[in-house]
């Protein structure tokens, strides 16, 4: 698998939905965990506190996207989201590769399929 010695950063809308959408963001990390090296989940950061401010989450999100990542997964929902097409911005300027996390299980599903063929 193409993934398996790289970094992902989750990308996704947080502000304004229930819970900052953090459910979402930890069911992709478990499965992406299974398909990446190493999976960084903004709702983790600050060991998932929700209190502080937006500068401060949005600062560190960039952080790891310029420094960590090597490719950037899209949660659904995400252009809706100003921090999350602030780092896909980023990470496209920083010539990384940018997928849906709905293009990945599509790839997953396919593997499977042609391993469960042979």
């Amino acid at each position: 698998m193409i993934y398996k010695e790289k970094t992902c950063y989750i990308a996704g809308p947080m502000t304004g939905l229930p819970e900052f959408n953090y459910p979402s963001f930890h069911k992709a990390e478990n499965f992406l965990k299974k398909i990446f090296k190493k999976v960084i989940n903004p709702a983790r950061n600050f060991k998932g506190d929700q209190t502080l401010d937006r500068p401060t989450y949005l600062r560190e999100g960039i952080r790891q996207v310029t420094f960590e990542a090597d490719c950037i997964v899209l949660l659904k929902g995400w252009k809706k989201s100003d921090g999350a097409l602030l780092e896909v911005n980023i990470a496209e300027q920083l010539k990384l590769p940018v997928v849906k996390l709905k293009d990945i299980k599509k790839v997953v599903d396919i593997e499977k399929n042609s391993v469960s063929n042979k």
